[in-house]
């Protein structure tokens, strides 16, 4: 499962490396809006996991870093953060 959420990661890196080239040097008529446009779609969305997973972040050793790579990979960094451990509860 590592191998896909780093393909993931390299993926979306990848896509970033596209939309920062089509600033810098913008494509054909339709293509640099469309590229613009994704690109943009996908930094709402990531914007969005950053401020919803805010809260679990909070107990990790550097969570600014983790808040970066949730805007950068989005939903693949998610996958990597080892899931919290729920505390005993007393059940009586």
């Amino acid at each position: 499962m590592k191998v896909i959420w780093g393909l993931g990661k390299l993926l979306t890196l990848l896509f970033w490396a596209v939309v920062l080239v089509n600033l810098l040097m913008p494509f054909i008529h339709p293509l640099h809006l469309l590229t613009n446009l994704a690109g943009g779609v996908l930094a709402i969305f990531h914007l969005l996991e950053a401020l919803l997973c805010n809260r679990s972040l909070k107990g990790r050793a550097h969570p600014w870093v983790d808040r970066l790579k949730i805007l950068i990979f989005g939903v693949f960094h998610l996958q990597t953060i080892p899931a919290a451990t729920a505390s005993k509860a007393s059940h009586a």
